[in-house]
């Protein structure tokens, strides 16, 4: 089996809370006492670091207590960094109020307020700082296969993809999907982006022996119950933790809501996220990011137009016929990147694609100009798609525009990303840009449209410019 660190155990966490909460506390005093920021000291009430020292404990044992309550101890594997944060401020703010509210019911001009302040200010960052650590030390565990569950998943229908969007747009999680078994003949045998097809499930307890598989998530539809009893029963005997994903009648799983009524399951449907409120509100966002944009860039629209015009013969701006949402065409707009007769030359170059099919991509294509290398790699091609944005074509956030004739290869699932309007930016240029093939490109843009909400479109857009900027995986 897999190596395995424990870097969230409850008692080592509270001890390395306990130190850093009075380390943060006596950095507070030597703040208030000694540097005297904001505000002086008067002399007659000055306290020396020691006369604290019970506050300082009473404080900590009281922040314990609150951050237990909150859950901070019990983290969810795949919880991210901004939810932990979350629990750690909300935490430490009820602490300190009930420490506050304590001490100046007995002594209330003894101790001084902006202490308390600046002590929870600081408990957040240095609580903050460690947690973030772990967050990095668990990814670079992660990256040498420590820590990391070998997951293989049982049906590779509808079901079953949603599990692997699921893991390809979450890598916190520190899944490993060594692979997918199915009956279906087709689906058996045909890979779905990083994921493996290894056969029908008669090959389970073969694909248990070879793979190291820690758990297996089985995805089949409801009527299949004897083969999921089969399934269950041999990985008991083979001692591998077995979980089953409820088909809720071929129902997409990102559609179903689960409520309790005494402990009685309730289940029903999700409103669609993408309800007229919902749409408007994107669209608003769009119009206004992409106005804002177009103006802030003016000056660099103008410079790369004149490199552009400077370095090759052709038209300053490139335009594609695109299938955006619902199938309805548009002319994208682009930085030309290439010789005038690029598209000429297309078929020339079939032999030296690089990219998984429909795509066509070549990592140091030939009709690239001079300067097309560098305006692809940090994205200034890109830039003059805020007007498609500003016309209501293309959004800031979405899957990427495909032409139609690699359209016309979409298989049946791939057409979910069509729902939607395109985007310059989504999941899949945060995650990989065009190192990642491209049904793992549909499964996270399938998963964005399955969890869109404005705080994803601009935690995305976020993501992108530090992405944009390391120009890892664009060509």
């Amino acid at each position: 089996m897999n190596r395995r660190i424990n870097l969230h155990s409850r008692w080592v966490w509270m001890i390395i809370d306990t130190v850093l909460i009075g380390l943060a506390c006596c950095f507070a005093w030597y703040i208030r006492y000694q540097l005297r920021w904001f505000r002086g000291v008067d002399p007659s009430y000055y306290n020396p670091l020691y006369a604290y020292f019970p506050l300082f404990a009473g404080l900590t044992l009281v922040l314990l207590l609150a951050f237990n309550a909150h859950g901070v101890y019990k983290i969810p594997q795949g919880t991210s960094s901004v939810d932990e944060m979350f629990r750690v401020t909300n935490g430490t703010m009820i602490g300190i109020v009930l420490a506050m509210a304590a001490t100046f019911s007995l002594r209330p001009l003894a101790f001084s307020r902006l202490l308390f302040l600046y002590g929870g200010v600081l408990i957040v960052l240095f609580l903050g700082v460690s947690r973030s650590v772990r967050h990095g030390l668990e990814k670079r565990l992660r990256k040498r296969g420590v820590n990391v569950e070998n997951i293989l998943i049982v049906g590779a229908g509808e079901m079953g993809r949603a599990v692997m969007r699921a893991i390809v747009a979450r890598p916190q999680l520190g899944y490993y999907v060594v692979g997918f078994l199915d009956n279906d003949r087709d689906a058996g045998r045909t890979d779905i982006g990083p994921f493996k097809a290894l056969g029908s499930i008669d090959r389970l307890r073969h694909v248990l022996k070879q793979e190291d598989v820690d758990e297996v998530i089985i995805t089949l539809p409801w009527h299949s119950q004897p083969i999921i009893v089969d399934v269950m029963r041999t990985c008991e005997r083979d001692r591998v933790r077995s979980r089953v994903v409820p088909d809720m009648f071929q129902l997409s799983l990102s559609r179903v809501s689960v409520d309790h009524l005494s402990g009685i399951p309730l289940i029903g449907l999700k409103e669609s996220r993408f309800t007229d409120t919902g749409r408007l509100t994107k669209r608003t966002l769009d119009f206004v990011l992409s106005a804002m944009g177009l103006i802030l860039c003016a000056p660099l629209f103008g410079l790369v137009a004149i490199l552009i015009r400077l370095d090759s013969r052709g038209p300053v701006f490139f335009r594609q016929e695109r299938v955006g949402l619902k199938g309805r065409t548009f002319d994208i707009v682009k930085f030309r990147s290439m010789k005038e007769d690029a598209e000429l030359q297309r078929e020339k170059l079939d032999g030296l694609n690089q990219a998984s099919t429909p795509l066509f991509k070549i990592r140091d294509d030939p009709r690239l100009t001079r300067i097309g290398p560098w305006l692809r790699r940090v994205s200034l091609d890109e830039l003059p798609q805020l007007i498609n944005v500003l016309r209501g074509e293309m959004s800031l956030v979405g899957p990427r525009p495909g032409l139609a004739e690699e359209v016309e290869q979409y298989q049946p699932w791939h057409l979910q990303r069509l729902d939607v309007l395109p985007g310059i930016t989504g999941l899949w240029q945060v995650s990989g840009r065009s190192d990642i093939t491209f049904d793992e490109m549909c499964l996270l843009d399938i998963y964005y449209i399955e969890n869109w909400s404005p705080g994803l479109d601009l935690a995305l857009i976020a993501r992108t410019i530090p992405r944009v900027f390391i120009g890892r995986g664009a060509y």
